[in-house]
């Protein structure tokens, strides 16, 4: 009881008559009551009765669902305000008809955020890309032009400067060509694909260039179902997240882990959304690294944020909006020694006789 008491999350042991048999101390926090109300109460005299979470408990007690789990959800009872919260229920193998409950605050309020953030920094970008494809390259293009007309009547000292003209509006030709891809805005194209393929050509890319000195571990799940996606651009998302990590590893012992796993009845709320979108497939990236400055990681994924003193900072951009485009959603968890990109997609449609794996 001691070390329940000690968690920050709420947890609640619900008996199979729907009555609450324990509540930690976050518990009685959360729910603004004591353990001596709230034990031997039911638990839909302290949420609502129609609350999605009564649902839940109710689907492990009695369908046999042995752990599920919903992000985003926002309670009211009649004590607190609008909470919006991790919520997991859990099965006790040795105690039928029970279900622990737990309830996360703060986390999951971050993830939502960071959620909307990385969607909106792709839509941003999106916008500002069509506007510099249309009304950036024609100018340069025509001072382009102007500049060589000049190298033809200039002395050797004065080509020098018409040449850095052109290689210079070159160069800024190049970046807006990098950012045409964001307002790309036709229907993706999408097949169940091999994620395990997919990052074995990533693999196969990095260890033959900007990873080459570096230590790449795999750690899949071998029986992971396919991805609703696009192979093509499921393959960039991982080789720029890869060569991101690649490029912030500077000890000799460098080491990149690739890992796959699947989340079992994981779903992701949108806050002003009705729509639950289930997205068990979770594919990792972790470096040994420094970390992410502290001052970067909440505009990490907008254009032109980076660390790289030749970066674009559109490597990160670009990725957010590719899994945006495949409904997914990327987070990220970095300190000194440790920084993790997890991308969670959606899983294919399940075809006889096709797939990784099974269905689960």
């Amino acid at each position: 009881m001691t070390i329940l008491n000690a968690l920050e999350s709420a947890v609640a042991l619900i008996a199979p008559n729907q009555e609450v048999e324990f509540v930690n101390s976050s518990a009685e926090q959360f729910f603004a009551s004591s353990s001596a109300q709230l034990i031997g109460a039911k638990i839909y005299e302290i949420l609502p009765p129609d609350s999605p979470l009564i649902a839940l408990i109710q689907q492990v007690q009695t369908r046999g669902s042995s752990s599920v789990s919903e992000y985003g959800l926002t309670l009211n009872t009649p004590r607190i305000k609008k909470n919006l919260v991790n919520v997991q229920v859990t099965s006790i193998a040795d105690k039928p008809g029970h279900a622990v409950l737990s309830i996360y605050e703060r986390s999951i309020a971050d993830k939502i955020d960071r959620q909307l953030t990385h969607r909106n920094a792709a839509r941003s970008i999106t916008a500002m890309s069509a506007m510099l494809a249309h009304e950036v390259k024609n100018p340069l293009s025509g001072i382009r032009g102007a500049a060589q007309l000049l190298e033809h009547e200039s002395n050797a000292e004065d080509q020098k400067l018409t040449q850095l003209i052109c290689d210079e509006t070159d160069r800024i030709c190049a970046l807006v060509d990098r950012m045409e891809v964001f307002s790309d805005n036709r229907p993706l194209e999408r097949e169940a694909v091999n994620i395990h393929k997919v990052l074995e050509r990533v693999r196969q890319l990095a260890q033959n260039g900007f990873a080459r000195n570096l230590k790449i571990v795999e750690n899949y799940d071998p029986s992971l179902p396919p991805v609703d996606g696009n192979n093509d651009q499921l393959v960039q998302i991982f080789l720029n997240l890869v060569k991101n990590a690649a490029e912030a590893i500077v000890e000799s012992n460098g080491e990149i882990v690739l890992s796959t796993a699947y989340q079992h009845s994981v779903r992701f709320a949108v806050p002003g959304s009705n729509s639950r979108t289930h997205l068990p497939l979770v594919i990792s990236v972790q470096d040994n690294g420094d970390g992410i400055r502290d001052d970067l990681q909440d505009h990490l994924f907008d254009a032109f944020v980076t660390s790289k003193q030749k970066g674009s900072g559109l490597g990160l951009a670009l990725v957010a909006k590719m899994v945006d485009d495949h409904g997914g959603v990327i987070e990220f968890d970095s300190r000194p020694g440790k920084t993790v990109f997890q991308v969670m997609l959606p899983m294919a449609a399940s075809k006889s006789g096709s797939g990784q794996g099974s269905e689960r």
